[in-house]
């Protein structure tokens, strides 16, 4: 296997990686905006108050997507077990 090859399946899993979480990190960082500006609004300075909405955000978001993300895995993991031999060479 060459370097050239590592590299490329590696670049590969990163972006894939990227792909999967950037959904559930777009959701709560639009929910933390909100409560925080809502925080400031209200004057309320309750920490507690910002994690509860993050979580159901983050909850909701892979309830949602969840099947969309398997599927993303499941064909990655599918093509790097199919291409081990090809590698191997």
């Amino acid at each position: 296997m060459s370097p050239d090859t590592v590299v490329s399946i590696g670049q590969k899993a990163l972006e894939m990686t990227t792909l999967l979480a950037m959904p559930v990190l777009v959701a709560t960082f639009v929910v933390g905006l909100i409560v925080s500006v809502l925080q400031a609004a209200t004057q309320i300075q309750e920490m507690t108050l910002a994690y509860i909405p993050k979580i159901v955000a983050a909850l909701i978001t892979i309830f949602l997507l969840g099947g969309w993300m398997l599927t993303k895995i499941l064909d990655f993991t599918k093509e790097i077990f199919v291409n081990i031999p090809i590698w191997i060479k």
